[in-house]
């Protein structure tokens, strides 16, 4: 090989080692995405919570915090088309679905189910982020803000429960559509408060059937595990049924604290929902820099309801805020 030949290989070489330099240096400087799929346990007062990460990148994550109380996050794998944007956190609260079950009253409080958003937040070291509420997650997120407002960057209070007194007037509305046969069954059971009966139970499911869930369990792909609310601590905080508040949180308001929010919101409620849309739509006069959408042809289930409307209307609210 010539002396020529010998500097055109050498030459080349060169720039093939300067190009695979380049490479390394682009993709190592390339931001790497903050958050990845995944899931585990974190501490809190009374055994550990479950959470799951769908979705990764940088954009600001969302926490959901599921109704019951006592229920669980099962239904909002639903919302698994926002991850394509951002990482949506899924948790099950202390009693219910994956985390510690239990039956101790003492951990059956408002400051102890804050305290198990602030443990999680706290482990996943959240900085800026959304939070968003359903039915009685929404009591719990107002709490959470007016205990922890770093770091949050927006609420969406979704078919939310602000007021006792309000949401069992609104049943008291809804219950008079129910034909009267239904509406006897409750009268009766409300005059004996005797709610363990089957026609009571009956009642229950005909009232759920109208402004709960109106088309059918949708499981998602993702739903894998058999997992259950937490009976107990339905009864003890809320009641014998979606009407009826004989629990601790019977004296729940926090509609007076709706004007401290200084972050945008966005309510959300089904309409047909038992978080009547007149009453929401209350609520958001009441909310500075605050949004309200009705889900068409849905129930208090908005997310399995429509999801597509649900979703869409949840990513255009993050999206403008991001923006």
């Amino acid at each position: 090989m010539s002396k020529t030949q010998r500097l055109t290989v050498s030459l080349k070489l060169s720039f093939f080692i300067f190009g695979l330099f380049l490479l390394f240096f682009f993709f190592s400087c390339k931001e790497k995405p903050r958050w990845t799929p995944s899931e585990g346990y974190v501490a809190v007062k009374g055994g550990e919570i479950w959470y799951g990460i769908l979705g990764e990148g940088n954009k600001k994550p969302i926490m959901l915090l599921h109704g019951g109380p006592g229920s669980t996050s099962q239904y909002f794998y639903q919302l698994e088309p926002l991850s394509e944007e951002r990482p949506i956190i899924l948790f099950d609260q202390l009693g219910s679905g994956r985390s510690t079950y239990h039956t101790d009253t003492t951990l059956m409080t408002i400051p102890n189910f804050v305290s198990q958003v602030a443990k999680l937040k706290e482990a996943l070291d959240l900085e800026e982020y959304f939070v968003l509420g359903h039915s009685w997650g929404s009591a719990l997120a107002m709490e959470y803000y007016l205990a922890h407002p770093d770091g949050i960057e927006g609420i969406i209070f979704s078919s939310p429960l602000l007021s006792t007194s309000l949401w069992e007037a609104d049943a008291d509305t809804l219950i008079r559509s129910l034909p009267d046969s239904i509406q006897n069954i409750i009268s009766i059971a409300e005059k004996n408060r005797d709610f363990d009966t089957s026609d009571y139970k009956y009642a229950d499911s005909i009232y759920w059937s109208k402004f709960g869930l109106r088309k059918g369990d949708k499981k998602h792909f993702l739903d894998t595990v058999d997992v259950s609310p937490n009976k107990v601590i339905y009864k003890y905080m809320w009641g014998p049924s979606e009407f009826m508040a004989t629990g601790t949180l019977k004296n729940f308001d926090r509609v007076k604290n709706l004007a401290e929010i200084k972050l945008p919101v966005l309510f959300l409620t089904g309409e047909f929902d038992e978080a009547r849309p007149s009453t929401v739509s209350r609520f958001k006069g009441l909310v500075p820099d605050s949004r309200f959408e009705v889900i068409k042809e849905a129930g208090h289930s908005t997310m399995r309801d429509n999801a597509e409307q649900y979703n869409k209307a949840i990513a255009q609210f993050l999206n403008e805020i991001d923006s």
